[in-house]
């Protein structure tokens, strides 16, 4: 379950709590009964692999003419006729 830092609008009193996701946020301080918000710092976030960077999500510009060049060879085959099956006897 994550901790949630707090700190009272009134009096300044800053704590942390361990809440679950589907807990409501609080909102009464423990110490005066005044008005809480909740505190945000920052995290340490570390984005590994590859798909983070503008350059890994594209290909080369060989890559995009190859990719062409093969579609265009697979619908020219396609096009043409293939022999027609003899009729079978019975």
């Amino acid at each position: 379950m994550p901790t949630y830092a707090y700190a009272c609008r009134s009096c300044g009193h800053a704590f942390d709590a361990v809440q679950s996701f589907s807990d409501d946020a609080l909102t009464v301080c423990p110490e005066c009964g005044g008005e809480l918000r909740k505190q945000y710092g920052s995290i340490g976030v570390t984005f590994n692999g590859s798909g983070f960077y503008r350059t890994d999500s594209r290909g080369g510009s060989g890559a995009k003419k190859d990719a062409s060049a093969s579609s265009k060879s697979e619908s020219s085959s396609s096009t043409t006729a293939a022999p027609a099956a003899a009729p079978t006897s019975s």
